[in-house]
């Protein structure tokens, strides 16, 4: 386990480029598997793009063609309510009980009930990547536009943009609102105040995914680097590098219990560090459906569920 002290980089010097021509890191593709998955798979007619839990709701979303499924947590065995989306999105993220889905196909941010499947939209100029709610407004990553869009009631009102490569996620930690450039792999402080980027860190050589946990720290996955990052909200630093091998990619937060979930794709197989302490501990190691892209949990209960994003099911495992 490495265990290093990040230096912020003032908003945008070079510094931060890993290459000339970046490239985004995408998830490694997976084997045929190998051993059966753990626990129990509900067959699932599409590919799993994303998946979320909003109180006894479990969201899916998937495509061709894109929809979103509500399951009841309790009863995953009952079918699901479907929700007919314009466009496949890339994360899901939860707002009380409605489904924030950014959708770069439809440039539009769509907003789903859990309770009845209700959809309403706001439309985005560009490719929205992911959202994440602040107080009262909505927080839209625009991955074309390298910009990020503030949401007050069904408008985009401020534009906040500069320093970035691309606007790939949205997380907001100990009240601080920071984005994930992809292209760049870094992650950039927002100051929504005053509308602008601010420093930005290197998250190792290819990050894709992240989470904040309950310690206001950002989680990130280095997909490239097969490292798990931790990234002190405040100050902004990097705290916490560990080797991960096996194409991490997806990732999720259990904080009833202070586990990081990650998916590695090379492998398929999921894994749960414990994250309380001053590096992570790994406590489970799972072996998972083919192409493992999603993971989420269930907040009551800890279950983990995993989503193939090669058409193999959804995974629900209690470990």
């Amino acid at each position: 386990m490495l265990l290093l002290s990040g230096c912020a980089s003032g908003g945008g010097g070079d510094d931060l480029q890993v290459v000339s021509d970046p490239v985004a890191a995408v998830a490694a593709t997976s084997p045929a598997p190998s051993v059966s998955p753990a626990g129990e798979v509900l067959g699932q007619r599409g590919e799993v793009t994303a998946m979320a839990t909003a109180g006894r709701t479990l969201a899916v979303a998937v495509s061709e063609p894109p929809f979103l499924l509500l399951y009841d947590l309790d009863d995953l065995a009952a079918p699901p309510k479907e929700v007919t989306l314009p466009a496949a999105p890339e994360k899901l993220t939860v707002a009380g009980d409605e489904v924030l889905a950014a959708l770069p196909g439809a440039g539009v941010l769509a907003r789903i009930s859990v309770t009845d499947g209700a959809l309403r939209t706001v439309p985005v100029p560009g490719k929205p990547a992911a959202a994440a709610v602040d107080g009262d407004r909505t927080l839209v990553a625009v991955r074309d536009r390298k910009a990020l869009d503030v949401v007050n009631g069904e408008a985009v009102t401020a534009t906040i943009s500069g320093n970035l490569y691309s606007a790939d996620d949205v997380l907001v930690a100990d009240g601080k609102t920071f984005v994930l450039d992809r292209l760049r792999t870094a992650l950039f402080a927002v100051d929504t105040a005053d509308g602008s980027i601010q420093e930005g860190l290197r998250a190792g050589n290819g990050a894709t995914n992240a989470v904040a946990d309950s310690y206001g720290r950002l989680l990130v996955a280095d997909t490239r680097g097969g490292a798990l990052l931790a990234f002190g909200a405040d100050p902004f630093l990097l705290r916490q590098r560990y080797p991960v091998p096996g194409g991490i990619y997806g990732i999720a937060y259990d904080a009833k219990r202070s586990i990081a979930w990650v998916t590695l794709t090379e492998r398929n197989e999921v894994v749960g560090f414990d994250v309380r302490g001053g590096e992570p501990v790994e406590k489970f190691r799972l072996p998972t459906v083919r192409q493992p892209n999603s993971v989420t949990v269930d907040e009551q209960t800890s279950r983990v569920i995993v989503g193939s994003a090669a058409g193999e099911g959804i995974q629900v495992i209690a470990p």
